[in-house]
C-alpha cells in the first residue's frame, strides 16, 4: 500500500508532467480549477488548485473533502502511483471504476487530452 508521502510525490510528478506538456495537453492543463484527490485506502484527501498547468496541493485532510472541488479524483494510493509512473492506463482504470474523475462536462472534454 502506497504511503501518504508516496502519493504526494506522485501528485508532484504529475504536476511536473503537466507543466512540461506541449500542444493540446498543455492547453488542457491550463485550466484554473479547484481540485481534490481522494485516496480511499489511506482515508485522506489532497486539496488544492490546478492553475497555470500545475497542481498546487494546499492541504492534506483526513477523510473526504469538506467542500466539493470543481475537479475531483478518487482512487487508492497504489493506483495513483501506478498511473503517474505509466504502469496503469488511466482510461482503462476509469472505465473499470478503479479511478473516478468528476468534473463539469466541459472540463472533462478538456482533460481527456491529458489522460
Amino acid at each position: 500500500m502506497a504511503t501518504i508521502e508516496e502519493c504526494r510525490t506522485a501528485l508532484d510528478k504529475l504536476s511536473d508532467n503537466m507543466a512540461n506538456a506541449e500542444g493540446d495537453a498543455r492547453t488542457a492543463a491550463a485550466l484554473d480549477r479547484s481540485l481534490s484527490c481522494r485516496i480511499t485506502d489511506l482515508d485522506i484527501t489532497f486539496v488544492g488548485r490546478l492553475k497555470d498547468g500545475r497542481i498546487r496541493v494546499l492541504d492534506t485532510l483526513q477523510g473526504p473533502p469538506p467542500e466539493k472541488a470543481q475537479i475531483r479524483l478518487t482512487m487508492n494510493g497504489d493506483d495513483l502511483v501506478s498511473m503517474v509512473n505509466g504502469e496503469l492506463n488511466f482510461a482503462k482504470a476509469w472505465g473499470s471504476g478503479r479511478v473516478k474523475l468528476e468534473a463539469s462536462l466541459r472540463d472533462l472534454f478538456r482533460l481527456r487530452t491529458l489522460l
